[in-house]
């Protein structure tokens, strides 16, 4: 990977929805070199998709919470079945395993407290291996989604 591919990266983590030609005028190259370099690196894995960001606050998702996760056993059966767990519920918006205890962190969006209750005493506390849960609420947000450094 070299400058201009660092730059081909920093510039669709600033805007996905550049046009190839926009893209290779913004890095200094024609259009077809442009477009076989983003092709590699979307190839190569670099690049694993696009998505559009969406605001949690303008689908009413105001209420987030960081959840810590320990559970019970560590053995490969039960972790995969919590791991499976955890993707089947959509307010699960990112999970970390961890090393040591806690063994996951997970990030949580919700419409409301009342709905962050429910889910807590509900599919939270009944993911398989669940130990102890510990919730710590989110009060602002201060770096958001950022692009990776370049």
């Amino acid at each position: 990977m070299d400058a201009i591919d660092r730059e081909i990266l920093a510039a669709l983590q600033e805007d996905g929805r550049l046009s190839l030609t926009d893209l290779a005028a913004r890095v200094g190259l024609t259009l077809s070199p442009c477009h076989r370099r983003v092709r590699e690196l979307e190839r190569d894995g670099v690049i694993e998709q696009y998505r559009a960001v969406v605001s949690p606050a303008a689908v009413g998702l105001d209420f987030e919470a960081i959840v810590f996760v320990t559970i019970d056993r560590t053995d490969p059966e039960t972790v995969g079945a919590f791991e499976e767990g955890v993707l089947a519920i959509p307010n699960i918006v990112q999970a970390e395993r961890l090393f040591g205890d806690p063994d996951y962190m997970l990030r949580v969006l919700t419409a409301d407290l009342t709905g962050y209750q429910e889910l807590f005493d509900g599919p939270l506390g009944a993911l398989p291996g669940v130990g102890k849960l510990s919730s710590t609420l989110v009060m602002k947000q201060v770096t958001g989604r950022r692009a990776l450094p370049t």
